[in-house]
């Protein structure tokens, strides 16, 4: 247990750090592809954004901080109103983890009410971690816990959490909410969400250091032994870079300036159902057009865009519009990687990546 980079009472991360030799991303690739290996098994070298790119950033989150503040307040608000007692905020490591930290904050400080917040891996395929689930019910109410992420892409997490927590219910006897809460929800796939729009949530541009220099979860036997969290890189070698705590302070300054008390708001019922046939129709004319065999390889988003361009294969890019100041960052990284950027006025989403299919 650890806080990473960030102030103690700001998370737990319930990780094992560990040391896990990286794999080159291609050759990562290649092994998940094959079915050789699984993606939570390996771990590609995480770099340093670029001085250009961390430019983009910095111009990101001027732009996007109000709305995102908002979002988190109207989030906090109805995490509040639904939880009358204990809170609990449990992120899904890692991108959830800034998300956890500023709800926690906003819970505390803004709402009064007092949050305790653990950021926890869940791995597509293979569940959440339930040593960490154990670890969590024996310090808490199992009524007061709330899982939070930043956003959905297709809902694939969303619905491997509602999985998993339907096994875990009937196997331990106990009622955890299996619901995801998110600042976005892009497919409708969350419990609730502050926003439905595909908009450039500032902490998704960065990868560890927006994120307490913690990388993404890691599942190998090599690693983690029977019982223990599941494991993680603490990337130390960045602290100079490391942007984790200014990021959640600025943040927060914008949640201050919020002068209504109680804002109101958040994705309808209605709207999510309309979302949700949305991205099945995004999905199926993606898998027709590129003609992509598995549909992880489609994902939709600003936020999955830019974590295909940061560590997998892309077959290319698609934006709505190339002039959004909200797609610069993607722009440039696909052309750092000699992506293809392919513009589509159609999309239901400022941004989609598809998965280069390489095996055979």
């Amino acid at each position: 247990m650890f806080s990473g980079s960030y102030h103690r009472d700001d998370v737990t991360f319930l990780l094992k750090p560990v040391r896990l030799e990286p794999t080159e991303v291609g050759e990562k690739e290649r092994l998940i592809q094959s079915g050789r290996r699984h993606y939570s098994e390996m771990i590609s070298r995480e770099s340093l954004p670029s001085p250009q790119y961390l430019q983009v950033f910095h111009r990101a989150l001027d732009q996007e901080k109000k709305r995102f503040a908002r979002d988190l307040v109207v989030l906090a608000q109805h995490i509040a109103n639904a939880r009358p007692a204990a809170i609990t905020l449990v992120s899904l490591a890692r991108a959830g983890a800034p998300v956890g930290v500023l709800l926690a904050r906003t819970l505390r400080r803004r709402l009064g009410r007092p949050a305790s917040h653990y950021s926890v891996s869940i791995i597509r395929d293979r569940g959440i971690d339930v040593a960490a689930l154990h670890h969590i019910l024996n310090l808490h109410p199992v009524e007061s816990v709330v899982f939070v992420d930043g956003w959905t892409g297709k809902g694939v997490i969303a619905r491997e959490l509602r999985e998993a927590i339907r096994g875990f219910n009937e196997r331990h006897r106990v009622s955890l909410d299996s619901g995801l809460y998110t600042v976005a929800d892009l497919c409708g796939a969350a419990a609730f969400a502050a926003s439905a729009a595909d908009y450039l949530i500032p902490s998704s541009v960065l990868g560890a250091t927006v994120s307490g220099l913690v990388s993404r979860s890691i599942l190998n036997e090599a690693v983690v032994g029977p019982g223990d969290f599941h494991g993680c890189l603490f990337y130390e070698e960045y602290a100079a870079e490391d942007l984790s705590r200014w990021f959640v302070d600025r943040v927060y300054e914008e949640i201050e300036r919020i002068e209504d008390p109680s804002p109101v708001g958040g994705v309808t019922p209605e709207r999510q159902a309309r979302m949700r046939v949305t991205s099945e129709s995004l999905l199926a004319k993606m898998r027709e057009r590129f003609g992509v065999r598995n549909i992880n390889y489609v994902k939709p988003g600003l936020g999955e865009a830019t974590r295909v361009l940061l560590r997998r294969v892309p077959e290319c890019v698609l934006v709505r519009d190339p002039d959004l100041p909200e797609v610069a960052h993607v722009l440039i990284l696909a052309r750092e990687k000699n992506v293809p950027i392919v513009v589509d006025a159609s999309l239901p989403y400022t941004a989609v990546a598809i998965i280069k299919e390489l095996a055979g």
